[in-house]
């Protein structure tokens, strides 16, 4: 086999999904200028589990650039995905000097499938897109690729962020003994068991590596041909069509 060969060990596989959410009373996006958040959802095969993190500076690192460094962190994790869709449902709220605001629904961008891997002394996260078919706009500013592959670490919580970075202290995961141990004094390790990123304040990041999953780890991630009326997203997610544009995830147009 070729992860044999190639040292590569698959820790988790699942579905991905991306979102962005446009700024607030922002309800016509032309670009990423006009993007509040991007979001990231990991749903692992075989595990009543949803991840909703936050990805830094709103895209994803250029899997072309070398080693682009992107921060994030794990917002909510639940077993009800409905609960992640609601989270990223749109909301009315009020401001002492604004009045009323309104904060645009998150709009589906991506969707396809993924793996956590171990490959020597790191681990990856890799994915390749099903959806949209061909890459749009909307692909092209957020970087989200056809096929990406990053090395991913976790954060300890217990050694201090860079100064103006990473979460306030009382946001941070708080982890159990038994992986809270794993770090010992490191400030960053591998996501390995995958299982850290199950907690919310888990911080991680991601760098850039090759471009080519099969070339780089000798892994074939084999996407599906998908369409709307087979997409995960609707069916796993259970996201529902009219509450959400779902032009950006089909054609990949701002919308």
């Amino acid at each position: 086999m070729a992860e044999e060969q190639n040292k590569v060990e698959t820790l988790e596989q699942g579905n991905v999904y991306f979102f962005y959410r446009p700024r607030v009373e922002q309800e016509d996006p032309e670009d990423i200028e006009d993007v509040q958040n991007m979001y990231m959802v990991l749903s692992p095969h075989g595990r009543d589990r949803y991840r909703l993190a936050i990805i830094g500076r709103k895209h994803l690192p250029d899997p072309g650039a070398k080693q682009e460094r992107i921060w994030g962190f794990v917002d909510m994790v639940e077993k009800d995905p409905k609960k992640v869709v609601g989270a990223l449902g749109e909301e009315e709220y009020e401001t002492k000097t604004r009045g009323k605001r309104h904060r645009p629904a998150a709009r589906p961008a991506g969707e396809g499938i993924y793996r956590i891997v171990r490959h020597d002394d790191h681990t990856h996260l890799v994915y390749a897109r099903e959806l949209p078919e061909r890459t749009g706009e909307v692909q092209e500013e957020l970087e989200i690729e056809d096929e990406a592959n990053y090395v991913i670490s976790v954060k300890n919580p217990d050694k201090p962020s860079p100064e103006g970075a990473g979460l306030p202290e009382d946001r941070e995961a708080e982890y159990p003994e038994r992986l809270q141990e794993r770090f010992g004094d490191r400030r960053f390790i591998d996501a390995d068991p995958p299982d850290l990123l199950d907690y919310e304040g888990s911080q991680f990041v991601l760098i850039s590596a090759a471009r080519d999953v099969k070339e780089d780890l000798g892994i074939e991630l084999n996407p599906q041909n998908e369409d709307e009326s087979r997409a995960e997203i609707f069916s796993d997610l259970r996201l529902e069509k009219s509450k959400q544009p779902i032009e950006p995830l089909l054609e990949g147009e701002w919308e």
